[in-house]
């Protein structure tokens, strides 16, 4: 069985190395061209190119893999399965057509739920007890293709973005190995998906992780984990930008205008100590880790000691 894999960021990591792993031979790996990086801007290889040199697997790095002729390229490698982690780029028909078995998709949800470029931070920003994955086939429609099977994962009250990427890797390819064996060998029906269900993500822009005080603290605090670790929950003191790490929401209230800067509240639990609080449109959020622009993270804490009079600031 003869399989190209497409992939870009960590997450791709734990299929491309259970595929090498595993009696299927993996042809070439596809992932997007070397993009600047670090403070030198430096081109750098996606973490895929990178394992995928280590394992001495053929690398293709087309602009963009639909385009006729890399198509015709990618049709040479006479692949039999095409399997996909957040490659990054949609794949036309010329390309879906050319597998015999098709394309096969590890998605970060569950399906029909959260489609689109940010499935992970939208199932936090949601609110949802759960997420998944959903391993799928492709067709030209965004993330609309039949479902082959699916894995659930709760999100708990610490998960971030980043949290649940790590899991979500690892879950989507242990649930692509139990999959492949029954799909390839007739024994799984893909099954469509429920339109009416379907729910829609955006790609994170870096202002959106720029906080509104009014709203409750219960949705900055689930900004504050979506958007970690970028483009992080971010506000400013005069010309002075903060990153929020960590936080939890709280119902009491101050007769403070939302974004003032207090101590917690009384009573709020030994988990709460060293932090500071800030009211917002409704309830308090209590900040647990910090980071100031161009500095190291630390512990409320700790910040609150190098800056005097931080408190009864307001952010904005």
């Amino acid at each position: 069985m003869r399989i190209v894999f497409m992939g870009t960021p960590a997450f791709a990591l734990p299929a491309l190395q259970r595929l090498v792993e595993s009696e299927y031979e993996v042809v070439a790996v596809y992932t997007p061209p070397d993009r600047p990086a670090g403070r030198g801007r430096q081109p750098a290889p996606s973490p895929v190119k990178a394992k995928a040199l280590e394992y001495g697997l053929p690398v293709r790095q087309p602009q963009r893999v639909s385009a006729p002729d890399d198509a015709a390229e990618l049709a040479a490698l006479k692949p039999d399965l095409i399997v996909v982690a957040a490659y990054g780029q949609l794949l036309r028909q010329r390309v879906l057509d050319i597998p015999p078995k098709g394309v096969i998709n590890i998605h970060p949800s569950l399906l029909p739920r959260h489609r689109g470029a940010s499935p992970v931070a939208g199932a936090i920003l949601a609110g949802d007890d759960e997420t998944g994955v959903t391993i799928m086939l492709l067709t030209p429609g965004m993330d609309e293709g039949p479902i082959l099977s699916q894995a659930r994962l709760a999100i708990e009250p610490d998960d971030t973005t980043g949290t649940l990427l790590n899991k979500l890797s690892v879950l989507g390819a242990d649930l692509l190995m139990e999959t492949l064996p029954a799909y390839l060998g007739g024994r799984l029906t893909p099954q469509p998906q429920d339109e009416a269900k379907a729910t829609y993500t955006t790609m994170v822009q870096k202002e959106d992780g720029h906080i509104d005080w009014q709203v409750p603290a219960v949705d900055i605090w689930r900004r504050v984990r979506a958007y970690n670790p970028w483009p992080s929950a971010f506000a400013r003191y005069d010309e002075t930008l903060i990153r929020i790490l960590r936080a939890f929401p709280l119902q009491e209230e101050s007769a403070q205008p939302a974004g003032t800067v207090l101590p917690p509240p009384k009573g709020a639990g030994k988990a709460l100590e060293g932090a500071f609080a800030v009211q917002t449109g409704k309830g308090m959020l209590a900040v647990l880790e910090v980071q100031k622009e161009g500095r190291r993270a630390l512990p409320a804490a700790e910040f609150l000691r190098g800056e005097r009079g931080f408190l009864g600031r307001r952010l904005h």
